[in-house]
């Protein structure tokens, strides 16, 4: 279904601007433009002649929490009150790449955009790194780094995403977010661990450590290709790995870790971080298991 999504998506493409595709969503136009699917429309502070955003109407409606409109935080609220409550994930997917650039980033969005009319949540796109200002992240509850790479924020904008964390909103990297920011600690901490090396795509047996929204329905032992990440260090004294890597299912090369983490979680200056590293392939966007884990993960960090 991802894969027809995908094509309506492609083939209803205009070059230079945003098409909505029936009711559902549109399609990311050049680098600087962004996508909306569900939620409440933005206010006017949001919008802007380089990269304005409409939005369609799917989900996304407020999750009754005292939060700003849309979902966001706009206090440091008490993370057990949270998680008694029904919070809608009201989300901005990042993308912007400023070294490689993954393919799969276009699946990536389509996937997120067809989960949030599934699921009824709020969905918005961009790679336009002014929206990371206090007003621009207001509406949002969980803010997804899709395959990001090099250095996509200037240290104002670093400034704003970190007080939208410290609010008690989430963050989810997917793939190569932990190729991303490497000269920001802060980051570094947030995601967990950055990415070192990897080796060709390949088949692997993955180990699911323990219950959690983004292994619900897993098989303990999964067999699945993709491009396995090496981290520079091992997170997992400094977070709770849900999935980790047999290396003696595949052949990691210099990407070896013995104890190999892929995915995991924990609770950052105030916020809720997850990070997966799968998610390379165009195909995984279309893997039922892949989804539901990436679904566990967003529905988590919006402390749903």
């Amino acid at each position: 279904m991802v894969d027809a999504f995908v094509r309506g998506l492609t083939t209803g493409f205009i070059v230079g601007a945003p098409l909505a595709i029936g009711c559902s969503a549109q399609e990311m136009a050049p680098p600087d433009d962004n996508v909306n699917t569900g939620g409440q429309r933005p206010s006017s502070t949001d919008s802007s002649a380089d990269g304005a955003s409409e939005r369609v109407g799917v989900g996304g409606q407020a999750g009754g929490d005292g939060q700003p409109e849309g979902g966001g935080r706009g206090d440091s609220s008490d993370s057990s009150v949270a998680d008694a409550l029904t919070v809608v994930p009201e989300l901005l997917v990042f993308s912007r790449t400023t070294g490689f650039r993954h393919p799969s980033i276009v699946q990536g969005i389509a996937a997120l955009s067809l989960l949030g009319m599934q699921r009824g949540w709020g969905v918005t796109a961009t790679e336009d790194p002014t929206q990371f200002t206090d007003q621009g992240l207001l509406r949002f509850n969980v803010v997804v780094f899709l395959s990001t790479t090099g250095d996509v924020l200037d240290t104002v904008q670093q400034a704003a995403f970190e007080r939208f964390i410290q609010r008690g909103n989430g963050y989810v990297g997917v793939h190569s977010a932990s190729d991303t920011e490497y000269d920001w600690p802060w980051y570094g901490e947030l995601v967990g661990a950055y990415f070192r090396t990897h080796p060709a795509i390949q088949s692997a047996e993955l180990h699911v450590e323990g219950a959690h929204p983004s292994t619900l329905g897993l098989p303990a032992t999964w067999t699945r290709t993709d491009e396995w990440y090496g981290f520079r260090d091992n997170p997992r004294s400094r977070v709770t790995v849900v999935i980790s890597l047999d290396e003696s299912t595949y052949a990691p090369e210099d990407s070896a870790m013995g104890d190999h983490p892929i995915a995991w979680y924990h609770e950052h200056d105030g916020g809720r971080a997850f990070y997966t590293g799968l998610g390379h392939t165009e195909a995984s966007f279309s893997e039922p298991l892949f989804l539901d884990h990436l679904a566990g993960a967003i529905e988590w960090a919006a402390r749903r």
